[in-house]
């Protein structure tokens, strides 16, 4: 075989047409197939957002599509060719810097995004996103709809459940923080309530809470857990204040595990995020041992029932409770 000008031209034109046919043609061709079961039309409103979110290139930080190998926020859901049925351009995105928004429809209230995209910093204090406050209220309110129906009618049902749980939670706002925080804790499973935190509250174990209370919770809870962050103002109910819990542990004991619930679950219909896919066991442990120790005065870390420590905690002198190992007491 001779290369000639004339082969490599047409051979080259072959390589890149073949690549568009597979990295372009074949894909758009399946994603408007058919709509899939949760699939359906945007509203005017939404359109409006979708089309803010290509101005402003947010694709550009965020996909829209969840694979088999993530194990994230909307990991929940494997993104199908159905869900972008006759979404024109479907901006699927191939970066990763932000959490993927393929089902991001009802993972927060309204109030939520309008705190987030007011100063992302707000709501996520260590994020990189920018600020598009600039866009104004209205633009915002169009760019929320956006993201809440991103899902489809999995999407919808979950906002349905924000908005069927920010009632009740704004009213026992409302009553003050006593019947607040009753109401509160009364959403928390019994086993949970009556749970200590297992993990000890040392030195180097509250230095891990309160680096992870910096990265995701000083935002809305404020320095000193009175709830008087930043994104206070634009939140109904507002964030709990973490100084008022002391006249609410329950038996006058236990507060480990009602933390831990809460941080792990979050509080449907407030702007109160779940954690459980960003953080890991002893970190939400960690963290609860910080808001213990240090905004409500008191921590029931390892007292009964404790269980067996885990096989690296040293001994650790609890005021509530000593714990010795056999043929311990003399040394």
């Amino acid at each position: 075989m001779k290369m000639t000008p004339a082969f490599l031209i047409i051979g080259s034109l072959l390589v890149f047409w073949a690549s568009i046919s597979i990295m372009v043609a074949i894909p758009v061709a399946s994603i408007h197939d058919k709509p899939s079961d949760i699939w359906r039309p945007y509203t005017s409103t939404e359109l409006d957002g979708h089309d803010l979110y290509i101005k402003n290139g947010c694709s550009y930080c965020h996909s829209q599509y969840i694979r088999t190998i993530d194990w994230g926020h909307g990991a929940y859901r494997i993104a199908q060719p159905g869900d972008y049925y006759a979404v024109t351009a479907p901006i699927l995105g191939t970066e990763r810097t932000g959490p993927d928004l393929s089902q991001e429809g009802g993972e927060h209230p309204d109030d939520w995004h309008l705190a987030h995209f007011t100063n992302p910093r707000f709501t996520s204090p260590v994020s990189v996103m920018p600020s598009w406050k600039f866009l104004g209220k209205e633009n915002i309110k169009k760019l929320t709809a956006y993201m809440q129906a991103e899902g489809g009618k999995m999407a919808d049902y979950r906002v349905l459940r924000q908005n069927k749980w920010k009632s009740p939670a704004t009213e026992a706002y409302k009553l003050g923080p006593d019947k607040n925080i009753e109401w509160i804790h009364a959403q928390v499973p019994a086993p949970w309530r009556a749970m200590p935190n297992p993990y000890p509250a040392r030195e180097e174990a509250l230095l891990r809470g309160k680096k992870i209370y910096q990265q995701f919770c000083i935002g809305c809870h404020g320095n000193i857990g009175d709830g008087q962050g930043p994104a206070m103002i634009y939140t109904q109910p507002p964030p709990l204040n973490f100084t008022t819990l002391k006249r609410h542990l329950v038996e006058d004991k236990y507060i480990g595990g009602i933390l831990y619930y809460q941080v792990m679950n979050g509080i449907t219909g407030t702007a109160m995020p779940y954690f459980k896919r960003a953080l890991e066991s002893e970190k939400i442990w960690d963290v609860s041992n910080y808001i213990a120790v240090n905004f409500i005065g008191y921590t029931d870390a390892d007292i009964d029932p404790g269980g067996i420590d885990a096989a690296y905690e040293p001994l650790w002198k609890n005021p509530h409770l000593i714990k010795i190992l056999p043929g311990e007491a003399n040394e």
